[in-house]
């Protein structure tokens, strides 16, 4: 049966060596019982026409790319996982498509091929998924150093699907400052859906997004090393109902945020503008999950999560940073516990304040709880308290009017949320009765009138909603597969 599977597959490569006993080749998809299914003796291995794998579980083993014009269909509840020793990494090339398609009950599993108790982050490279897309500067290396770029000018470019995806452990840092994420979209199109994926304890950012326009909704950052949520190169699609989940024992060197959005590493005027919108988006900060937290010194080692990897630990900063003219604005959401609530920074002589005052990005009908300092204007230097030299951002008139409607909470248990601690059994992030969070969401903005699920609660959840059911895992290394 598990032949004729195989058979049925249907899948190629770049030399013919698919086949094999698994032993013999360095890259490709293997079955469980070691069988290759698609496998190169290279580093690479390169999928050139139509693949389809079978609900089974799967080892992936050095680089697999999805070439141009080819398309890596995977089954639901099907288990992909990312060999270590090969840093195994899924790349989607421009042109290529990966359609995994999972449901709430069989969702499709990307993680560690370690036992169950010895995953760590990084334990293999993550997917990347490049598009033709616009972003600002033009034909684009994607991050990870993987060799595969991306850019173009179709913005209805059709990159596949992610729907009902959970990937775990993803990573690893190829070198310093150059890692690559759990899913990394580089000018992904609009015609590509994702919704519903789940990225656990990546040693870099849950999920960065290089440019493109691609809409997504129903994301969950957990546990990750770096940011949440990155936006880079000009990204301008539509996020929502999305949950950011931090661990107070796992901060970066390069300190780590809910949101870090950029136009561009350089801080220019490049378009299009990073301009992406997003809406009801819960963080969850280190504050208040645990008596200490990384800031201090007592988690310096990170425990049995750090991967021994080369990643640095640091220290956690604020649950917003808009900088370098990103106009990224974000509508409808709730932050609490972070050292910092919003930065909004005018480095690398970038205009980011003023692109606020002018409206061309906004915080609004956003709930700030149980911070530290609520505002700060600079990056590394606001972690408790305001800059005794620099405007406060978040006391700046542009977003303390009364038509923006934001609102601080001194402590976290004045949002009235049924158990928002991630290291404490029952995790739940709803509101519960008498929770501010159940009213008050506001669509009127022009930046939010279109696309967007119209809800009257502030943050992902509503009280009796449950998105995460059934298809999300909060221990995943304790999780057999």
């Amino acid at each position: 049966m598990a032949a004729a599977a195989l058979a049925m597959a249907g899948c190629s490569n770049d030399d013919g060596n698919g086949g094999g006993d698994g032993d013999e080749s360095v890259a490709g998809i293997y079955a469980a019982d070691g069988s290759a299914v698609i496998a190169s003796n290279k580093q690479d291995c390169y999928i050139q026409s139509d693949c389809s794998l079978p609900k089974g579980t799967y080892n992936l083993k050095g680089w697999v790319r999805v070439c141009e014009g080819a398309k890596l269909t995977i089954a639901a509840g099907s288990v992909i996982r990312g060999d270590k020793e090969t840093k195994a990494t899924l790349i989607v090339e421009r042109g290529g498509r990966l359609i995994a398609e999972g449901t709430s009950a069989a969702p499709i599993v990307f993680t560690s091929a370690q036992p169950a108790g010895q995953r760590k982050p990084g334990d293999w490279g993550g997917i990347i998924v490049c598009g033709r897309a616009k972003n600002n500067q033009g034909l684009m290396e994607i991050e990870g150093g993987v060799s595969a770029v991306h850019g173009g000018s179709d913005d209805a470019d059709d990159s596949g699907i992610l729907r009902y995806v959970r990937c775990e452990f993803a990573g690893y840092p190829y070198m310093a400052d150059n890692e690559i994420n759990g899913i990394t979209f580089g000018s992904v199109g609009s015609g590509t859906q994702v919704d519903h994926v789940q990225v656990s304890y990546s040693n870099d950012d849950s999920f960065e997004w290089f440019g493109g326009c691609m809409n997504a909704s129903h994301l969950v950052a957990y546990h990750g090393w770096d940011d949440d949520f990155d936006t880079d190169n000009g990204f301008s699609g539509k996020i929502q109902f999305c949950l950011g989940v931090r661990n107070p024992r796992i901060a970066d060197q390069s300190i780590s945020n809910g949101f870090e959005s950029d136009n561009n590493g350089d801080g220019s005027t490049a378009e299009p503008y990073t301009s992406c919108v997003f809406s009801n988006v819960t963080f969850v900060g280190p504050i208040g999950q645990a008596s200490d937290f990384q800031n201090t010194t007592t988690y310096i080692n990170g425990g049995s999560l750090n991967p021994g990897n080369g990643s640095r630990l640091g220290v956690f900063q604020a649950a917003m940073q808009v900088r370098r003219n990103s106009h990224l604005s974000c509508f409808n959401s709730v932050a609490m516990g972070f050292p910092v609530g919003l930065i909004v920074e005018n480095d690398k002589g970038s205009s980011t304040q003023t692109a606020a005052a002018n409206g061309d990005l906004k915080i609004s009908h956003v709930v700030f709880a149980g911070m530290t300092c609520v505002g700060g204007d600079a990056n590394k230097a606001d972690y408790t308290q305001e800059s005794a030299t620099t405007q406060n951002s978040f006391s700046a008139g542009y977003f303390k009017t009364a038509s923006l409607a934001n609102s601080v909470y001194a402590t976290i248990a004045e949002l009235k949320l049924a158990q928002p601690n991630s290291m404490a059994p029952g995790f739940d992030c709803r509101p519960t009765a008498g929770s501010p969070l159940l009213t008050g969401a506001d669509f009127t903005d022009a930046k939010i009138s279109g696309g967007f699920d119209r809800v009257a609660y502030i943050g992902a959840f509503s009280q009796n909603d449950n998105w995460l059911d059934g298809w999300t895992e909060f221990d995943p290394q304790n999780a057999v597969y």
